[in-house]
């Protein structure tokens, strides 16, 4: 339905005169189609609402304007499918991969920005399964063992520090918020541009604990043993290549402690 009703109605596509009342009665002020055009035209209204809302740090990014031409391209050619508005831009990244002119020149960045938010939205309500007890796994072969993790995590590898710009945007949220709640009558001017960040390295994971969104950056050894645990590496196999390169140091008393810090997290699963 939300594919056949994404469109605003035009002339060339009404239903044929006779059949729309079968579905839609009239009433003394609007024709059927009339009444269908309401809904039509509400409908696309709130599919690019959701839109605006899931995505505030690559609105930033582009600007409201440019953001707008960007989602109704998205949207004409990704529809949704889905029963829920929550997977409205599980296809965005696919699609800035695809036709960058939407982003340019900013298409790095919004790119990794897109990334970064579609993570919060699979950590916020992704699924969870059952935190793997500790004692299970004593006296396990670390060359045979094999560790799962929590389906809403997203481990990230980005070329800018859009964590820091996210955070920076909430706090001028909530800055403006509380302005607003003491000012009778609010400043007139144009909202201050987001500064655009330098590119730079970072690795994040975005993951939720006890009911809350988080993003918790990470050294690269320890992305790379992760996204190694999660594509089925053994444990002993995925520490010793993400190690392989790293300099000299005390690792085994590093990696223990992010390993005991990612339990506590609750980030090791049931198979």
């Amino acid at each position: 339905m939300a594919g056949a009703l994404f469109r605003p109605l035009t002339s060339g596509n009404r239903m044929q005169p006779g059949t729309d009342a079968s579905f839609i009665k009239p009433n003394d002020r609007l024709t059927s189609f009339e009444r269908l055009e309401i809904y039509n035209r509400q409908y696309w209204f709130r599919i690019l609402g959701c839109f605006y809302e899931d995505y505030p740090g690559l609105r930033a990014v582009l600007g409201d304007s440019k953001f707008e031409r960007l989602a109704r391209a998205y949207l004409a050619k990704y529809p949704s499918a889905s029963f829920t508005l929550r997977n409205l831009g599980g296809r965005l990244e696919k699609f800035l991969a695809e036709e960058p002119q939407w982003a340019a020149p900013r298409q790095a960045l919004a790119l990794d920005m897109a990334r970064f938010e579609w993570a919060q939205i699979v950590a916020f309500d992704g699924e969870a399964r059952p935190v793997v007890e500790i004692d299970s796994l004593l006296g396990s072969d670390p060359a045979k063992l094999r560790l799962a993790l929590q389906p809403y995590l997203s481990f990230l590898a980005l070329d800018h520090p859009v964590d820091d710009c996210v955070l920076a945007l909430k706090k001028a949220a909530l800055r403006g918020e509380a302005s607003n709640a003491v000012e009778a009558s609010p400043k007139s001017g144009t909202r201050r541009a987001m500064p655009l960040p330098k590119r730079e390295k970072i690795y994040v994971a975005v993951h939720r604990h006890d009911n809350g969104l988080y993003y918790k950056r990470l050294e690269p050894e320890a992305y790379h043993i992760l996204t190694a645990l999660r594509g089925g590496a053994f444990l002993e196999d995925a520490c010793a290549e993400a190690l392989a390169s790293a300099p000299a140091g005390d690792w085994a008393e590093v990696v223990r402690k992010w390993f005991e810090n990612w339990r506590q997290l609750g980030w090791f699963c049931v198979q």
